[in-house]
């Protein structure tokens, strides 16, 4: 029998899923938003249940679920392991067009000679640490869905390989295949109690070795701003623009906050989409801090940034409407800190050091986690996600692969 962990055969099943280009949508209200999520969704349904999970369906909104029966460890914790189907809206999704670069020898890679691009080292320092390896790259027309098709390989390949193994060890394991992350809404109709696991870990991680239990707080803030039309020869004492007012509430934001200034710890605002006129504007804020009390502050500081615009302005000039999106997981997996030591192990075990990094953003992971599902990330071995000029090794797949494979046996080891 083929080894599902093998390179050739992680390649082909990875391939196969990035065939379905399952970009997700802002601008669709159905779950899933687009419709080749399904299509992939019930290609993993057949595959998992042609290879014996048990279990194995695709509801109505796009997600798959699938169970792994115990095996001779009953009183194991129930493990989930979760990927997530979609692709992000923020670079052309498809059709993808891949192909494997042997043997990388750590010059510039033409992904497109007619239209000259090209992945550099020069560009993306990152791709050095692969020399000598295989990556897989797109034609650069399109991102090549490593996020997180890799995840989804990953996770297959590993079940597989247990499945065909009765030998081995395990507990119960459930698998858990999300639409729409991309766009946020990964975790909408996720059934915390009907996914039944006591701990799990999302497969949506960049580069080899990534263990991730932080993330940012966030939210979204609208800020409205209502302006007085009025001719412009004839406006002194009488125009009040919105456009005006909007540049200045931005001015008024911590100029070295902004994501292209920070790294690491530090928070940010992001001005994301502004829309004005002279009566009307609209400016879209993202907030994130890594700790709960610099985002509280984040977040009194737009309000504040708009009460000293209503004096100037006028009562009701300025309004803020903010929402909280997701908060750092951490203050929850402190407190199961096993979580982070077994996967820390199962790492060393495959041969693979463990970098512990915080995410810049958030995971679906960090949702669960305070809906109950304790959900740290690991990694999935790409880099550049979100980018025509994405790319994975090989070696790092696999490795993602063998991760989630020594977890699966390692957890049968501990008693709830």
């Amino acid at each position: 029998m083929a080894d599902p962990m093998s390179q050739e055969l992680l390649v082909r099943r990875f391939l196969d899923y990035a065939s379905y280009n399952t970009q997700s949508s802002e601008n669709s209200e159905s779950c899933p938003s687009t419709p080749n999520q399904l299509e992939l969704g019930r290609h993993l349904v057949n595959e998992l249940r042609a290879l014996g999970a048990k279990d194995a369906c695709l509801d109505e909104n796009g997600y798959v679920t699938a169970t792994i029966p115990d095996n001779g460890a009953p009183e194991a914790p129930v493990l989930g392991l979760i990927a997530h189907l979609d692709t992000s809206p923020d670079a052309p999704g498809g059709p993808v067009k891949a192909r494997l670069v042997r043997t990388y020898d750590g010059g510039d890679i033409v992904l497109n000679e007619k239209e000259n691009i090209v992945l550099s080292p020069t560009d993306y320092p990152e791709l050095l640490r692969y020399r000598c390896g295989d990556i897989l790259v797109t034609d650069g027309t399109t991102l090549l869905g490593a996020d997180d098709k890799a995840g989804v390989t990953a996770i297959v390949s590993a079940a597989e390989y247990l499945l065909h193994h009765p030998e081995i060890r395990h507990g119960k394991i459930r698998i858990g295949i999300t639409p729409d992350e991309e766009i946020g809404r990964g975790t909408s109709h996720f059934d915390v109690a009907s996914f039944g696991a006591d701990f799990a870990y999302t497969v949506d991680g960049g580069a080899i070795g990534g263990m991730e239990y932080e993330n940012f707080n966030a939210a979204n803030a609208t800020i409205t701003i209502k302006g007085r039309s009025s001719h412009t020869g004839d406006a002194k004492g009488k125009m009040k623009n919105a456009v005006g007012i909007a540049a200045e509430f931005q001015q008024m934001l911590p100029a070295g906050e902004k994501p292209e200034f920070t790294e690491r710890y530090e928070g940010f605002f992001h001005v994301a989409h502004v829309t004005a006129t002279t009566e009307e504007a609209e400016i879209m804020i993202l907030v994130r801090d890594f700790d709960r009390d610099g985002f509280a502050r984040r977040k009194a500081l737009l309000q504040q940034i708009a009460d000293f615009l209503n004096v100037k302005y006028g009562e009701g000039t300025v309004t803020v409407d903010s929402h909280d999106v997701y908060y750092n997981m951490k203050e929850k997996i402190t407190l199961v800190p096993q979580l982070v030591t077994l996967a820390d192990e199962a790492m060393r075990k495959v041969g693979v050091t463990p970098v512990h990094a915080p995410i810049r953003g958030g995971t679906d992971g960090a949702v669960l986690t305070y809906r109950g599902l304790p959900c740290p990330n690991l990694f999935s071995g790409g880099e550049n996600y979100h980018s025509r000029f994405e790319y994975l090794p090989v070696y790092s797949l696999q490795k993602a692969a063998e991760t989630v494979l020594q977890i699966m046996q390692d957890a049968a080891e501990w008693e709830r």
